[in-house]
């Protein structure tokens, strides 16, 4: 309003809107409105005071805009208004505008609107929060370097993540980098962080990450059940940030970019390990003893007073066991990390939850154990208990070529002796005649079935097929029931002569 005020001044000293206009102030045509304008509120008198910028600006109004300046987009400009403030992006908006609308203008249209909308929105204001020594620590997941697996050390490079644990009131930090943000990830790099720090925060505000929360929710949030019971376990309690709401751990945040700007550039590794023995290296000697942008302080320095109001921790370290919904497939086992556990056969079809540490996976119906077998790490593997299957398959698999032989020798050598040429016939596996021909004791006793396999031996065919003929047909019970085969036999078997079978040359000469 300056050159309103000055323009005033030299029109009450008795100068003419062309004197005035040569200082530049403003043209000959707005000079005469505002000296219309001035007349009409008795600003001209040199008795009365000068008015205040506030009085020229209302008297002034809102200025005129030329209509070339107005945006095609004003007739939309509420709409506009409620997209940018549900947090629809810029570009979002305009594709929809040509999709919905038939508007034609360009992007920067859309972005100019959107400026003047934003302006003109009220501000948010925000404050700047105090914690106590020991009250909190902030936990975020930020993105690492690519580094090379080593399961596969020729394949693509594998993104990498970073753990970062910070206390909120000296901003001392844990540092880790992993290569998933798995349960169990997350929970191994809870461990080592309050081993790092030698004890633990009273609470730990964190996002809304799934490894931590299954549902997140403002007001009530579903924690992941073995998350909680690493609360329960170390004794802090889990915060969670309202969803989108990031800034209410602005302190973890800021040290995630700090490791990003300050850490990784300019560095060089050789794998995992050598990584993060560099980060612990760097937060000791490097952001810890910094003069931090906040506290004015070196790190270090308020962890030094902060460390002995940290909770101790427990004497035992809490089993942090991780918590898997699984289904019982038809097999009777469920799959875990590509491994399949066995379960009683009564629970196939149904969802059990899977209880899976570093050693043990243990299996329970809602809250009722079922089973627990040592845990196997490589992918591919079937632990079964021969108890959890149903009664046919451990008949089946109870009856293995050990049963077999040693029930053939209780009943006598000769069905011993057929047994054994079963179980070792080189072309066909002949388990199943076996456990078939066993199965005969029961309807045709001891007796019979020895007696059945010595006439199948004597007659060279040793199948199951042949003595349960034997046995059907009674051919063990005959009187002739001797099978031993003479060695020679009581008769001749031809009646004539050689020579009357063969004639001699010269008889065929006489014919």
């Amino acid at each position: 309003m300056h050159h309103y005020r000055q323009a005033l001044v030299r029109m009450r000293q008795g100068e003419s809107d062309r004197e005035i206009a040569g200082a530049r102030l403003m043209g000959r045509r707005k000079l005469g409105e505002w000296r219309q304008l001035a007349a009409a509120h008795g600003w001209l008198d040199a008795d009365v005071p000068l008015p205040d910028d506030e009085r020229i600006a209302t008297a002034l109004g809102t200025p005129r805009r030329a209509s070339s300046t107005i945006s095609t987009l004003e007739p939309h400009r509420e709409l506009l208004r409620s997209w940018a403030q549900q947090g629809v992006s810029g570009t979002a908006i305009h594709a929809a505008l040509k999709r919905q609308h038939g508007w034609s203008g360009s992007y920067s249209a859309v972005r100019r609107l959107l400026a003047d909308i934003h302006a003109k929105l009220p501000a948010e204001a925000t404050c700047r929060l105090d914690f106590e020594p020991g009250d909190a620590a902030q936990v975020d997941f930020g993105a690492g370097p690519p580094l090379q697996h080593p399961s596969d050390l020729t394949g693509p490079m594998r993104r990498t993540w970073a753990f970062v644990m910070t206390l909120a009131h000296s901003r001392h930090q844990y540092v880790e980098f992993v290569w998933d943000q798995s349960v169990a990830t997350w929970l191994g790099c809870h461990r080592r962080a309050f081993e790092w720090f030698g004890g633990v925060p009273s609470r730990l505000i964190i996002d809304n990450a799934k490894c931590a929360i299954t549902k997140a929710c403002a007001k009530d949030p579903t924690v992941q059940r073995a998350y909680a019971e690493a609360a329960c376990g170390y004794g802090f309690k889990i915060d969670p940030c309202p969803p989108h709401d990031p800034q209410k751990k602005g302190i973890v945040e800021s040290g995630v970019k700090y490791l990003k700007g300050n850490f990784l550039p300019l560095r060089t590794w050789r794998d995992m390990a050598d990584l993060n023995a560099q980060a612990k290296t760097w937060v000791m000697q490097e952001a810890g003893t910094r003069c931090h942008g906040s506290t004015r302080k070196r790190p270090l320095d308020l962890f030094a007073l902060e460390a002995p109001l940290l909770k101790p921790l427990p004497a035992v370290a809490p089993d942090l066991a991780s918590w898997h919904r699984v289904s019982v497939h038809r097999d009777c086992h469920v799959q875990f990390e590509r491994v399949l556990y066995s379960v009683p056969f009564a629970l196939v079809g149904k969802l059990l939850w899977l209880k899976a540490t570093d050693a043990a996976v243990a299996l329970f119906e809602d809250y009722r154990h079922v089973a627990t077998h040592a845990r196997c790490l490589r992918g591919g593997q079937r632990v079964s208990v021969r108890a959890h299957l149903p009664p046919e398959a451990q008949a089946f698999f109870g009856r293995d070529r050990s049963w077999c032989a040693e029930q053939a020798a209780t009943i006598g050598p000769q069905c011993k002796a057929l047994i054994e040429r079963l179980l070792t016939d080189q072309v066909l596996e002949r388990l199943r005649a076996a456990q078939g021909l066993l199965a005969l004791l029961k309807p045709y006793g001891r007796e019979r079935l020895e007696a059945a396999c010595a006439r199948a031996l004597a007659h060279d065919s040793p199948y199951y097929r042949t003595v349960k003929t034997i046995l059907s047909t009674g051919a063990d019970l005959r009187a002739d029931a001797s099978v031993a085969t003479p060695s020679t036999y009581g008769r001749t078997r031809f009646t004539r002569a050689a020579a009357e079978l063969f004639p001699t040359p010269q008889q065929d000469l006489l014919h």
